[in-house]
């Protein structure tokens, strides 16, 4: 993965836009949450395969990280992103790291199913 270019993600959702896709979306703050602060609940969400059609994607800055944001009849977004591929089965991955290097968000969009 590479560090956020913000004019090319921006390239990339819009290609994605106005036809059925499918979605991965993970959030955590994994087991380590409450490793560092007995006091810490670990949360998380995780959708995968969710089939969905967005009008528009967009990707702003938000306190040196991005938040991309996908508009159906409502919204679906992802808060803390840092970096993103195109990977070689044209799915656009994108994914918030913390400062160590562990997973905190993904978003990720194919017009196939993902493995599961």
């Amino acid at each position: 993965m590479k560090a956020i270019d913000m004019e090319h993600v921006q390239t990339l959702l819009d290609q994605f836009a106005n036809e059925p896709v499918y979605i991965h979306l993970e959030t955590t703050n994994g087991a380590y949450a409450k490793h560092f602060d007995s006091n810490a609940h670990n949360v998380g969400a995780y959708i995968r395969n969710a089939e969905i059609t967005y009008e528009r994607g967009t990707i702003v800055e938000s306190d040196g990280t991005y938040r991309v944001g996908l508009k159906t009849n409502g919204w679906i977004y992802a808060e803390g992103i840092t970096d993103y591929e195109m990977n070689e089965n044209d799915q656009l991955l994108m994914a918030g790291h913390d400062g160590e290097g562990r997973l905190m968000v993904a978003l990720e969009i194919s017009r196939s199913p993902f493995k599961m």
